[in-house]
């Protein structure tokens, strides 16, 4: 067995990639990053001991959590760079706390070549110091949430906005993973992991509104103009803010893919008359779309899927994302933006996009735009015109079953409205759902980090009715999942107290069978069945 990865949903046979990751990730990419993973838990031991809080040792740990997300960076030579970084870092927090015999392996151990990386790598696994399943179960629920709540707070650093509990507690986290700790103790940190990923949602919100305006109600366009285009995929704006200003005036569109599209919602974007509007679907079609596409694709986060030589001379990355042969857009100097010139160079040579379909789509509900709205929701339910809110957010993904999540959408009662955020919306966001009293039936608040933004109407709605639990407003979770920012999101979840939750199109293969009961018994986690029984139990409230 060359490698072991089960973090995300697609994972083989729901237990673990063990020859090559269903994502196109393969040994060589796959131990690497187990390799990063142990080497930050190093930096961690550390910073731990010598309580050094340093913002620079935070930052890196959440740097590179994020180059390890699935569909991220399956580049090695952007990972031993990371890699050979970590040495440094560690080395310096090494220095200032002295002699330790007690240190863990991940604190201890040097390489230099290659060569040694490999034979490391093949040896450390992300869980290693763990052979209790139960412990290793929860270790991977806590390590997997800190991987997407790194990301958001990546994002936020990008903008300027940084929280230093948020990198405190990924210093107490990744440390712990060497200790041999108890269940409670886990389940503690677990926990935890959910508080600093509401901390970290809530300063990505904080970076995105206070720097773009908060997102507006938009109809986005989903159909193309005669210039060329230049497409933008993923989850930073901060790229997406220096990419509008970089091609106005070029004769060049710039269009939004999959988790972009809620930058069509931003008001500082909506000034540039180039902004075309959004191309395609989710992730997972990137290979149809990019093909027709025919201008330049800049991947800014994660969700690369393999690329095929047809389009990889138009394709880039940024940032903490990374793919073998594509060319890379470097990081920005102190004070400067990054460099799109080659991108948009590119794009003028190329042929307009080829219309996939024509139309428009609503979004831009974030909670400000909800709130905005609550004496009407509220009417709406007293009236008894909306019977039931349905939480769809969270991931798209390939597997057939996840037409359960249109079928859903398509069975659910005209008295329910649907809440959601994340790429989980391709799968009913062009479905004709109609609206309730001039309130749409699919109200989207963004990006997968915006399930904060549900989070916060649930809350809100909770006070306006005067309840005292947020279990029982009529709302009912039914949310997919597919890498590890839906980790962090379902955390966050358990930890602002809400149970009764769906989970699909499977329950998570790294969750242990004594794991998964105390989740049940819990917080009433259920697996996603048959659509019309549970659609007839989120109705019922159950």
């Amino acid at each position: 067995m060359g490698m072991y990865c089960n973090q995300c949903q697609e994972t083989v046979k729901n237990t673990a990639c063990t020859a090559k990751g269903v994502c196109g990730k393969n040994e060589s990419t796959s131990n690497l990053h187990d390799l990063l993973i142990f080497l930050l838990q190093g930096i961690s031991y550390y910073a731990e001991k010598t309580g050094n809080k340093e913002r620079k040792y935070g930052l890196f740990l959440c740097q590179s959590l994020f180059a390890t997300i699935t569909n991220a960076n399956f580049d090695d030579d952007k990972i031993e760079k990371l890699i050979r970084q970590a040495f440094v870092l560690r080395g310096e927090l090494k220095a200032k706390a002295g002699n330790d015999n007690n240190a863990p392996d991940c604190a201890v151990w040097e390489g230099k070549t290659k060569e040694e990386f490999a034979q490391k790598a093949l040896l450390t696994g992300v869980l290693s110091y763990s052979s209790n399943e139960d412990a290793r179960s929860l270790k991977s629920l806590m390590l997997f949430g800190l991987k997407g709540l790194a990301a958001y707070a990546d994002h936020a650093a990008m903008l300027g906005y940084y929280d230093d509990e948020v990198f405190a507690f990924v210093i107490k986290a990744l440390a712990a993973i060497p200790k041999n700790l108890g269940a409670d103790e886990l389940t503690a940190l677990v926990l935890e992991t959910g508080e600093t990923s509401v901390k970290a949602m809530a300063l990505l919100d904080k970076a995105n509104t206070e720097t773009y305006g908060k997102p507006e109600i938009t109809k986005v366009n989903i159909g193309v103009r005669n210039n060329p285009g230049i497409l933008i995929s993923g989850h930073d704006l901060k790229d997406m803010e220096e990419l509008l200003k970089q091609t106005d005036g070029t004769g060049v569109d710039v269009y939004t893919h999959s988790e972009m599209l809620p930058a069509n919602y931003y008001p500082a974007f909506k000034k540039y008359k180039h902004f075309a509007g959004n191309y395609g679907g989710s992730w997972w079609h990137q290979n149809k779309e990019f093909e027709t596409f025919n201008g330049p694709i800049l991947m800014t986060t994660n969700c690369i899927v393999p690329v095929r030589d047809s389009y990889k001379d138009r394709m880039f990355t940024t940032g903490m994302a990374g793919y073998p042969g594509v060319k890379h857009i470097s990081d920005r100097e102190q004070g400067k933006a990054k460099d799109f010139s080659e991108v948009i160079a590119l794009a003028k040579k190329c042929a307009p996009p080829v219309e996939l379909e024509k139309g428009e789509i609503i979004g831009g509900f974030a909670h400000d735009q909800i709130l905005a709205l609550a004496d009407k929701v509220v009417d709406a339910v007293k009236s008894g015109a909306i019977k039931r809110f349905v939480v769809m957010g969270g991931c798209d993904g390939r597997q057939p079953g996840r037409s359960y999540f249109t079928e859903v959408a398509e069975n659910l009662p005209k008295d329910t409205v649907i809440l959601t955020a994340g790429c989980a919306k391709y799968r009913y966001n062009k479905l004709q759902l109609g609206d309730i009293g001039g309130i749409p039936r699919v109200l989207d608040a963004g990006q997968c980090n915006d399930s904060y933004s549900l989070a916060v109407v649930a809350l809100k709605l909770k006070e306006v009715f005067g309840l005292k639990d947020i279990n029982e407003l009529p709302i009912s979770f039914d949310i997919a999942w597919y890498e590890q920012k839906a980790v962090a999101v379902l955390l966050a979840l358990l930890f602002l107290g809400v149970k009764g939750i769906r989970l699909g199109p499977t329950l998570p293969a790294f969750l242990s069978p004594g794991v998964a009961k105390v989740l049940v018994e819990k917080f009433n986690i259920k697996a996603t069945g048959e659509v019309k029984a549970d659609v007839d139990a989120m109705m019922a409230g159950k």
